[in-house]
């Protein structure tokens, strides 16, 4: 990973952990991760996924799931992290971050055809585009339009001696934070259709706790008591990314059960950890249970669907990927 997104790695005397880790906590200290301040986000973030509900699955018999999936989490990170919504910056940026998620888990051989070439050069093409977009973001900044996005903020810190960061490590970083609000997320709904679309009593259940219409706009108390759609989705997280399958801490792990999180039931420290722990946690974890959440809400509320082929084949190691892009059939309520 250093290889293809650090551009600046040959002039790093830090380790990288502890440039890693002081950023992670550079990302907290600034509040725009913290639930306080993504709660302010969560009305723009029901809109744009709304109106991709609207623009892509209304009125369709059927819908292929996980490129509509990439789409809707690309514009939402881009938002939140890029503070645009440029739809053909978007639509470039989603085809160089798949290029890029399937060479992070490739052979590092860099010669043309492999998975890690097409990687290196998308990374190359993403680290453009950022940096196209940072000068367009000085040059607002430097009139005194105000910007609330982290891209902004990234530009606008300066370290004690006023030295700003330089370009190639500010994308570096932006890179960073959009494949983790990215294919995460994106994977994660895609198989939220499949395992409920599979499971009708398990619909039913998420259905039955929505306290909100179709169309009404969710806020922070209604996240909270959707703790049965959570526990289905940290029962996804874990069958998607095989964090623990041990029986001793999980029974009958094999089969698809989010009772298991349910309130009482305890498991020993570190056994699950979807996003990480301790001073690694991943800092982005509650812009992606709001991202997840906002779509669980929407399309729920809305359609009730099945997966048109049960037996689909899935790919890939690290990042599971339907072979067709999970057809669903969706029927609107």
């Amino acid at each position: 990973m250093q290889k293809l997104f650090f551009s600046n790695q040959a002039q790093v005397v830090t380790p990288v952990q502890v440039t890693r880790e002081s950023d992670s906590k550079r990302l907290r200290s600034t509040g725009f991760l913290k639930p306080e301040a993504l709660i302010h986000y969560l009305g723009k973030m029901e809109s744009i996924t709304q109106q991709h509900l609207h623009n892509e699955w209304e009125g369709k018999d059927v819908v292929q799931v996980f490129p509509l999936a990439k789409r809707l989490t690309m514009t939402l990170a881009c938002r939140f992290f890029l503070g645009t919504d440029d739809p053909q910056r978007i639509a470039r940026l989603v085809s160089y971050f798949d290029d890029v998620t399937l060479g992070l888990h490739s052979i590092p051989l860099n010669f043309p055809g492999t998975a890690f070439s097409k990687a290196d050069k998308a990374a190359a093409s993403i680290r453009k585009e950022l940096k196209i977009l940072i000068k367009e973001k000085k040059d607002a900044l430097a009139t005194g339009t105000p910007m609330q996005d982290i891209l902004s903020h990234v530009i606008a810190f300066t370290d004690p001696s006023g030295q700003s960061r330089p370009e190639d490590d500010i994308a570096d970083k932006i890179t960073g934070l959009l494949i983790a609000g990215y294919s995460t997320v994106a994977t994660t709904i895609t198989f939220f259709m499949k395992y409920v679309g599979e499971r009708p009593e398990i619909y039913q259940k998420i259905l039955a706790a929505e306290s909100k219409k179709a169309g009404e706009l969710l806020n922070w108390d209604d996240l909270n008591k959707m703790k049965y759609s959570w526990n289905v989705l940290y029962e996804i997280y874990w069958t998607v990314s095989s964090t623990n399958k041990n029986p001793k801490y999980f029974p009958n792990p094999k089969r698809f059960d989010p009772s298991r999180y349910e309130e009482g039931n305890n498991f020993p420290a570190y056994s699950y950890v979807p996003f990480g722990g301790g001073p690694r946690m991943c800092p982005e974890k509650e812009y992606a249970r709001l991202a997840i959440m906002c779509f669980v809400h929407n399309v729920v509320s809305k359609y009730r669907w099945e997966v048109v082929s049960p037996n689909e084949k899935i790919v890939g190691d690290m990042m599971p990927t339907p072979e067709n892009g999970l057809p669903v059939r969706l029927y609107e309520l």
